[in-house]
């Protein structure tokens, strides 16, 4: 069979699944049809519908689209059986029941953001940077009854510069998980199915890595906990920015959101952990044990600036503390 033949179904939502949608369309794989979540309301009164980064691309390329409020509807099973697909691709889209993994003969494969067995879960870029990680990478593997624990097909890995942000490893990931997924497809297509993949457990057995989670990012997960070091307040910025953010509340009780910051290396010298030191047009707060420089930032109900700038409109910022 070649790739003409093969019938895949391909499953995912935001914009990091275009990637890999995109890849297999133009280099000529037979995508049959495309799973996405259900358009969203967006708007002041959450009237108009947001269709998904996914099915604009599919649309725009006239392949068939379903997007199923539940899995297990038996409409949306009908109408997948129809498709006869040969394998299908997951990309950052939601858990499935066995019924929808299992449906191809090939079996269906995931591009997840991530070295597995680290970081399963909703949130992969985001903890990799957050918990100061200076590589991470790309993985496809085979679903299982279980979240991000099935056999492992292909790895690619990544650096994560100091200086990088999330929306950095972001764009990084979506082309190597291109690469990965036309990669694995390839070696699939050549194995009639029978490709060689290694069980997690292999991989966790032979080392003595804590594994480390990714949950899903909540409001409440992204507020700045001043006790901890400058280096973990640091990596925590920049594994939140430019979104959601890291934020924090100041004492006249408006929120704070702190997209940019750089470490100085300056120790706090009794300083509490939250106390604000504004000096020769630079803005700072004090973590464990140094000061932070923060470089911009945003206050509530005001547009994203540099340090500067808010102080200029903030003269009382040195009354002020970050709980």
């Amino acid at each position: 069979m070649n790739k003409k033949d093969l019938r895949i179904v391909f499953m995912g939502t935001p914009e990091f699944a275009v990637g890999s949608l995109q890849r297999l369309v133009e280099n000529g794989y037979n995508v049959v049809g495309v799973v996405t979540q259900p358009d969203r309301p967006v708007g002041r009164h959450q009237n108009t519908l947001q269709p998904s980064e996914v099915k604009q691309y599919a649309v725009a390329h006239d392949i068939p689209v379903l997007q199923p409020v539940k899995m297990k509807d038996e409409t949306f099973l009908d109408q997948l059986r129809q498709w006869k697909a040969d394998l299908q691709v997951v990309v950052a889209f939601r858990m499935l029941p066995e019924v929808v993994w299992a449906m191809p003969r090939l079996g269906t494969f995931n591009v997840h953001a991530a070295l597995l067995p680290q970081y399963r879960g909703a949130a992969p870029i985001n903890w990799a940077v957050i918990n100061g990680e200076t590589e991470t990478g790309v993985t496809t593997f085979f679903l299982d009854k279980n979240i991000d624990t099935g056999r492992i097909i292909a790895q690619r890995h990544f650096p994560i510069p100091d200086d990088a942000n999330v929306e950095y490893v972001y764009d990084g990931l979506m082309k190597l998980g291109a690469d990965i997924c036309v990669e694995t497809v390839d070696k699939i297509l050549a194995s009639e199915g029978n490709i060689d993949s290694i069980d997690q457990s292999e991989l966790i057995g032979q080392s003595e890595a804590e594994l480390k989670p990714a949950p899903k990012i909540f409001k409440e997960t992204c507020q700045i906990k001043w006790d901890q070091t400058a280096k973990q307040v640091y990596d925590f910025v920049r594994g939140l920015s430019p979104y959601p953010c890291a934020w924090t509340t100041l004492s006249d009780g408006k929120t704070l959101k702190i997209i940019e910051s750089r470490k100085t290396g300056q120790p706090t010298n009794g300083s509490k952990p939250g106390d604000i030191r504004e000096e020769k047009g630079h803005l700072y707060i004090a973590c464990a044990d140094n000061w932070l420089e923060i470089t911009e930032l945003q206050l509530s109900g005001k547009k994203r600036m540099d340090a500067r700038s808010f102080l200029n409109g903030n003269h009382d910022i040195n009354s002020l503390t970050a709980l």
